[in-house]
């Protein structure tokens, strides 16, 4: 079957914000995220793409503009079902100040019990992309054959949802994985299973450095907290 390629948007201005965007109008890329784009074309250079499928929020399109411009005959297609998840009540709202509420230690231990306040659950949210993964995947080699490679471009939690369903992780252990703004997963998808190749690949490093302080920002907390929404990636 296909190989999918899966690309998280790069940094949006709800990312440096600390804002949890998901379905908010206007949220778009900043100055860092859009150089981040600028640079998706060369790392894509040797993958022979079908096709481009993108959630239909800004900071996707956006991302992918760029290599649109790169390869004008590249096929592009819009799939609600890889759009952010729907926090409902959340939307909108400082991660700082969603940290203090009840339903954020669910969504940190245990996400497959956590539904969001005029919103979705986090397993409805799986559940959409992970079908939209399969059928696509069932679409690209009916129409390129079982070599094909494609692209989605989507966002972080939809992201870690769909590896924790290719490594077979229960979602209430999705929070243990992270994708930076604007990396590349990579999964090869085959008849009996799934096989991840690459998770998070930015091919920057300067998130693994050692803080020079207590007070510089580090993704995910030094309480093993995860940042929902996926966060804003290295400084």
């Amino acid at each position: 079957m296909a190989t999918l390629i899966l690309v998280r948007h790069g940094r949006s201005t709800a990312n440096t914000a600390g804002v949890l965007a998901g379905w908010t109008p206007g949220v778009a890329l900043d100055e860092r995220g859009t150089a981040q784009a600028a640079a998706l074309p060369a790392r894509l250079a040797g993958l022979p793409l079908a096709a481009a499928v993108t959630s239909p929020l800004e900071r996707c399109r956006q991302t992918l503009q760029p290599l649109l411009d790169a390869r004008p005959g590249l096929p592009l297609h819009s799939d609600e079902r890889i759009g952010e998840c729907r926090y409902g009540d959340w939307s909108g709202r400082k991660l700082e100040e969603l940290a203090g509420e009840p339903l954020m230690e669910v969504v940190q231990r245990h996400p497959a019990a956590a539904a969001f306040p005029g919103g979705e659950s986090m397993r409805t949210m799986q559940n959409r992309a992970v079908d939209a993964v399969r059928d696509w995947n069932a679409r690209i080699e009916q129409e390129h054959g079982e070599e094909a490679v494609y692209l989605m471009c989507s966002h972080g939690d939809i992201i870690k949802a769909v590896v924790a369903d290719a490594l077979g992780m229960h979602l209430d252990l999705f929070q243990r994985i992270h994708v930076e703004p604007c990396s590349v997963t990579a999964i090869r998808y085959t008849r009996l299973r799934p096989f991840l190749l690459r998770l998070g690949d930015t091919g920057d490093l300067d998130s693994l450095r050692p803080r020079e302080t207590a007070q510089e920002p580090r993704e995910g907390g030094d309480d093993g907290t995860a940042v929902v929404g996926g966060g804003a990636g290295a400084p």
